[in-house]
């Protein structure tokens, strides 16, 4: 993104012909990745030409100037369809301004894993320079793992979610290729929503200036050791560590609480009778009459168990930042309850379990998460930029070249893959 940015800036070319460039690639390779719902062609050229306008009378607004990008189908654009990824939505227009203005690219044959599949897949296949996606319940690390980019789970708070359909706590990140550029959009993004009382005007450090070798970095027991070793070589003290708490079930306290949450956003429609409209019959219907049941006693118990939890992984917390598998269950849920900033990075990859004789390059990524506490982005993101100074796994991009729109699709899985929606 930086580089596309001083690009522009230098006008060595325009917001629109880059524009052009990633509708073009959006389409290519959409019908074999089956990321994108809604193409909101338009919209994406006219401000294209507006940033191109602004830059020709000499005012440039800063690094995200004239790129494009794309959002997950959950985050409403005025005048264009916002489906949730529903059929029962399919023709849904929320005239709201969002505050926050799959199938897996590496392997055609693994899902990208997650509701913010469509973003992760989109960016990871180089269809659009960034993405912004929400999380509830690892939404943001599980796909960004699976696709091999750079994401960034920011503290609960920092991003306004005006605009957006929020099942309980979620949280919005970017989709990215690497961790300086996801300290730059969310620096664009963060800040107080007047009409979101959950967020505000958190602190935000200059990643780009700390003094990493000040750091202490623990490793948990799944960490990865290249990583650490990595880290270390940069000068940073990294010693043994692990998360301790005392509340039991963490998994349960987040599942029982999205669930009544979740109600409450669909309760209208969960009243109407229309619980044959979902899709997963299996699913929804029977976690929204769960929550129906679920006493106000029992409800605050869960929320105070949730306080409780807050409180031992901040006084736990002494340390700058830990590390370890972004895609640990239990992890994902403290890190969600709890509100920790977390950015995913590459870290290498795994070779496909029965390759076909002829060889094949899809692969599986690998990845690491890096946490920091709550309001300390930045020092998540300076670790990740020395981790990516050093390394190159960033860089690697997925085989999709071999399956274009005409091309053959060894073994498409037989699970319907829900899109997601993106816009420039």
């Amino acid at each position: 993104v930086l580089e596309l940015g001083e690009l522009i800036k230098k006008k060595q070319i325009t917001s629109e012909e880059l524009t052009g460039i990633f509708l073009k690639r959006l389409r290519r390779y959409n019908p074999v990745l089956e990321s994108v719902v809604t193409y909101t062609e338009d919209l994406a050229y006219q401000q294209a030409k507006e940033a191109d306008k602004l830059l020709s009378q000499g005012v440039h607004l800063g690094p995200l100037h004239g790129i494009p990008y794309g959002l997950k189908d959950i985050i409403s654009v005025p005048l264009y369809k916002t489906t949730w990824v529903s059929t029962t939505f399919k023709n849904q227009v929320l005239n709201i301004d969002a505050w926050v203005y799959k199938r897996n690219p590496w392997n055609i044959e693994e899902f990208s894993t997650g509701s913010s599949a469509g973003p992760a897949a989109c960016t990871s296949a180089g269809m659009i320079p960034f993405a912004i996606g929400s999380e509830t319940a690892g939404s943001i690390t599980y796909p960004a793992s699976r696709c091999g980019v750079t994401t960034l789970r920011p503290t609960f708070g920092s991003v306004g979610r005006t605009g957006v359909m929020s099942l309980s706590e979620s949280l919005l990140g970017p989709f990215c290729r690497n961790a300086a550029d996801c300290a730059v959009i969310l620096d664009a993004i963060r800040g107080k929503d007047p009409d979101d009382l959950s967020s505000g005007d958190i602190p935000f450090g200059d990643p780009f200036s700390v003094d990493i070798t000040k750091l202490t970095v623990g490793y948990l027991d799944d960490a990865d050791m290249e990583v650490v070793h990595v880290l270390e070589s940069k000068g940073i003290k990294v010693v043994p560590f692990k998360l301790n708490y005392t509340v039991d079930s963490v998994q349960g306290i987040l599942n029982f609480t999205m669930d009544v949450d979740m109600l409450a956003h669909f309760d209208e429609w969960q009243r109407s009778g229309k619980d044959d409209d979902y899709e997963a019959q299996d699913q929804w219907p029977v976690e929204l009459r769960r929550a129906r049941v679920v006493s106000a006693v029992d409800y605050l118990q869960a929320q105070r168990a949730r306080g409780k939890l807050i409180q031992e992984v901040k006084e736990n917390f002494n340390i700058d930042a830990f590390i370890g598998n972004a895609t640990d269950w239990e992890r994902v849920c403290v890190g969600n309850l709890v509100g920790l900033p977390v950015i995913v990075v590459p870290t290498g990859f795994k070779n496909i379990p029965n390759p076909p004789p002829t060889g094949t390059r899809r692969r599986t990524t690998v990845n690491t998460g890096i946490y920091a506490p709550p309001n300390h982005d930045h020092i998540a993101l300076a670790l990740a930029m020395a981790y990516q100074s050093a390394t190159n796994h960033h860089k690697q991009r997925p085989p999709i070249d071999d399956l274009g729109p005409n091309g053959t699709i060894p073994n498409p899985p037989t699970v319907p893959i829900p899109p997601r929606r993106l816009h420039m």
